[in-house]
């Protein structure tokens, strides 16, 4: 709403007042911005917070597909990897299963296969359900993917240690960001041992009080997204290309002059790599503002889907030195970064790894994510053609009937 416009029956010692607010606020450190023709007073080092539709839906995509991820996952952790129906079906509220457990299994029957046993040797069979074949071969194939690809896992947990305080953080917390990363279940098990020479693991695993350190600095690894784009373009063009952030800001997003102008500033700051030592910066001074998007941004690069949910991030704000108020990054830097709300969970969105609701560049890991989406529509289509048989099925059985019924009483005539 414009603030200078007014009710009819405004008085004029209100609009006065209003209209000296209003001064004040010019007056002060504020910046007003334009969005859909409307007109929002907000501080300068943030910017309106607008809705967009494509980067929502790529988030609203995975909805169904995360669903049956956690379902499979807590399946295969159960003793021989099967479990009663009824055990799974008082276990739809942690799972967020909105429908009965069977009914899950029916809708996706590529997954889990159906048999009876024995709970205890007397008492009375009862259902089961156990990973298809089709799953343990997809299953077998994460396995080859996730080998193939061990260099680049073992790159990205270097990174994350490069990047934190003291080079170390909590076992617990890297495991609960496995998926994000794309870190097999195992891998504190069986791939960390596998490189002593860049990893540690100290303290108590058995009491969920271990440590992953890093042994050894790779130079190699110490380059950022940035500052590798940075690079090619300046291979490519044989021109010096300075790191700096590619900013996009949403459709319909306008800035005024002074907003443009802090932008343009902090813009032409020096770039401040992720894996640079921060702990000669201020926390409160430019320069820290810099790293954090920095290593914000990071962070997203690594991540297989170029986006992480902000409560996670949230959790290593002392491992890498962030503020309690570092999600404001993403309001004051939204050509840089997305906030969505999709599912009552702020997510961070790095921009320029989308085009509309793709990603531009697919991270070698998300293949796993790929197979097991072709499973999972293999599934659906089987169930739908199916139904599509039963229903002619139950079409022909009736058209029988029908005829059946208007042919009696002319053979009765005829006799």
């Amino acid at each position: 709403k414009n603030p200078n416009s007014c009710n009819s029956g405004e008085s004029e010692s209100a609009m006065l007042s209003r209209n000296s607010s209003i001064r004040s606020l010019k007056n002060s450190n504020k910046v007003l911005f334009s969005l859909s023709g409307q007109m929002r007073w907000i501080s300068s080092l943030k910017v309106v917070w607008k809705k967009d539709t494509r980067l929502d839906e790529a988030i609203e995509q995975d909805k169904r597909y995360k669903l049956c991820a956690r379902v499979v996952k807590e399946v295969l952790k159960e003793p021989g990897q099967a479990i009663p129906l009824r055990y799974l079906e008082k276990r739809r509220e942690r799972l967020r299963l909105t429908f009965k457990a069977k009914g899950f299994v029916e809708m996706n029957p590529c997954l889990f296969e159906i048999y009876y046993d024995r709970i205890k040797p007397k008492s009375e069979p009862v259902q089961f359900i156990r990973p298809t074949p089709r799953l343990r071969a997809f299953l077998d194939e994460e396995e080859r993917i996730y080998a193939e690809n061990e260099p680049l896992i073992v790159s990205k947990l270097c990174k994350l240690l490069m990047m934190a305080k003291d080079k170390v953080i909590s076992a617990d917390k890297l495991v609960h960001v496995k998926r994000d990363f794309g870190f097999p279940n195992d891998f504190l098990v069986k791939l960390i041992p596998k490189y002593p020479n860049y990893f540690r693991l100290t303290g108590l695993p058995e009491q969920g009080q271990s440590f992953l350190e890093l042994v050894d600095w790779n130079p190699d690894f110490a380059k950022s997204a940035i500052e590798q784009r940075a690079e090619e373009e300046t291979l490519k063009t044989g021109v010096r290309v300075r790191p700096n952030f590619d900013v996009r800001l949403p459709s319909g997003f306008f800035l005024r002059k002074e907003m443009k102008e802090w932008t343009r500033d902090w813009l032409e700051q020096d770039y401040i790599s992720p894996y640079e030592d921060a702990s000669r910066f201020d926390q409160a001074s430019k320069e820290m503002e810099k790293r954090t998007v920095g290593v914000v941004h990071e962070l997203l690069s690594l991540s297989l889907l170029k986006r992480v949910p902000v409560p996670i991030l949230g959790k290593f704000c002392d491992e890498f030195r962030f503020s309690n108020a570092f999600s404001s990054v993403f309001t004051r830097h939204s050509g840089i970064f997305y906030l969505s709300l999709k599912g009552g969970i702020k997510t961070a969105v790095l921009r320029e790894a989308y085009k509309d609701d793709q990603l531009v560049e697919r991270d070698p890991l998300l293949a796993i994510k790929d197979n097991f989406l072709r499973l999972l529509e293999q599934g659906w289509q089987e169930r739908k053609d199916c139904l599509k048989r039963q229903r002619e099925q139950v079409q022909k059985d009736r058209d029988i009937l029908l005829a059946s019924k208007t042919k009696d009483p002319e053979e009765r005539l005829c006799d």
